[in-house]
């Protein structure tokens, strides 16, 4: 079929959608046009700039109705930086937003139509909320810019503050950019390998106030290294670690596989509710530790516990789930396939006197059958995948273990719809889905998903 438009052609348009990234979806003729900062609901001008088999892509020219959710985006680089895509949009309809989407996705892909899907729980104040930041480093005139890609770019757009970051963040960024300055500090250039600086990541403690800053280099020499220290512990307040990180390696990858502690501790800590972490440079730790909180507090919930169960943590990373299911449960199993992350969580279960756990590292469709063949029940599986979703082996392995509750934790609408599936195929029913928004003015969502055995599946 010949598609009803044409390449640099202009189109009246209604929006009636979002993409899962934030774009406008219009149709013409049938024919979905994506269409970067337009809003369901709006009348606009639009120009077509690529046509694809059964799509294409357009570009906003002219609004002719506006969305009652459409503001103007507070930060001043917004429409460059591919950091966020939805400021443009009022937060409550950001949360519809996100809502809809969950909706549509399990019923499309996983065909669940009957679980109950929760309004999303958002923040009261959605700004300032990452504890993390990574940005990449880069020289333009002369100067050191430091900021995130602009959308599908390497383009770096230099910033002075970022509205979802903690300040602390922010500071840290612009000192480490004016002391490299000072001492002229070559930035790294991906197109000819050469330079020192590649990213600078700044790490808070929400709870505690203590900040890591992490400087990720090409060499392993860093030039004016002792000035440099002297520097960030003169202007960067409750600093308790610097490190380096050394990536010699041409790759997209942001760190590499060694990690010096130039000054102070390996370590900072934070609190999620009353669990104390501690988190290196490499450590995953939510960016988000106050909608964390919501999220497993949720998943906590779902588990149903009273103190008798045996649990199961799939995809534990340093323990966070597994150390608040274990103060409900009788006794939790950890698995993850990264050994970092499994130091990490058995360092954390210490640290907070948490004895009725267990971590073990590697694949969770291996290390779980063998659990089962050495006589672990599980009650309750609880999963937290990393995007792609999880691995059919450890889906069927759930069937075949058949606990009476599985709490599916998920960063990906698609592929827990995907997984809920075959979950269901396999005898347990989805009862509820909360989403929960751990990423504001991003398209991003968690859900939390509950899952009960309701057959026992036989083939």
């Amino acid at each position: 079929m010949e598609a009803p438009v044409a390449k640099n052609e202009y189109y009246d348009v209604i929006f009636e959608d979002l993409t899962h990234d934030g774009a406008g979806v219009a149709k013409i003729d049938g024919f979905p046009i994506f269409v970067p900062n337009g809003l369901p609901g709006e009348k606009a001008k639009v120009k077509v700039v690529k046509v694809k088999k059964g799509y294409g892509f357009g570009r906003l020219i002219e609004l002719y109705e506006q969305s009652e959710d459409r503001i103007d985006a507070p930060c001043s680089i917004y429409k460059q930086c591919g950091g966020c895509q939805l400021q443009h949009i009022r937060y409550e309809g950001q949360l519809k937003a996100k809502y809809k989407h969950v909706k549509e996705v399990l019923a499309r892909i996983g065909k669940i139509e009957h679980a109950t899907v929760h309004p999303v729980l958002g923040m009261s104040d959605p700004w300032r909320y990452r504890n993390k930041a990574q940005v990449p480093v880069g020289e333009r005139e002369g100067g050191i810019v430091a900021g995130f890609y602009k959308e599908r770019s390497h383009d770096i757009i230099d910033m002075d503050t970022c509205l979802i970051q903690q300040e602390m963040n922010d500071i840290v960024v612009q000192t480490v950019k004016e002391i490299c300055e000072q001492y002229n500090i070559p930035a790294y250039n991906e197109q000819t390998h050469k330079g020192v600086l590649r990213h600078i990541m700044a790490r808070y403690g929400a709870t505690t106030k203590e900040v890591m800053v992490v400087l990720i280099t090409r060499t392993e020499e860093l030039p004016h290294k002792k000035k440099m220290i002297e520097a960030i512990i003169d202007r960067v307040p409750n600093v308790k670690s610097i490190v380096q990180n050394i990536n010699p390696k041409r790759t997209n990858v942001i760190m590499g596989e060694e990690t010096r502690v130039l000054w102070g501790s390996e370590y900072i800590y934070d609190y999620i509710g009353d669990v104390r972490f501690a988190i290196s440079a490499r450590s995953f730790y939510q960016v988000n530790p106050e909608q964390t909180k919501v999220l497993y507090d949720q998943a906590i919930a779902y588990a149903n516990l009273t103190g008798e169960e045996t649990v199961i943590d799939a995809y534990c990373g340093i323990g966070t789930i597994s150390l608040f299911l274990a103060k409900k449960a009788k006794k939790v199993y950890g698995v993850e396939v990264v050994p970092e992350a499994i130091a990490d969580a058995k360092r954390n279960a210490e640290l907070n006197g948490i004895t009725n756990v267990e971590f073990a590292v590697g694949e969770a469709e291996v290390v779980i059958p063998k659990w089962y063949e050495q006589g672990v029940k599980a009650d309750c599986i609880v999963v937290d995948p990393p995007r792609k979703g999880c691995e059919e082996s450890l889906l069927q392995t759930i069937i075949a273990m058949k606990p009476n509750r599985v709490v599916y934790v998920s960063c990906n609408p698609a592929t827990l719809a995907r997984d809920l599936r075959i979950l269901e195929d396999g005898g347990y029913k989805t009862m509820e889905v909360q989403p929960v928004d751990m990423f504001p003015h991003t398209m991003h969502v968690e859900c939390v998903a509950k899952l009960e055995l309701s057959f026992v599946h036989s083939k």
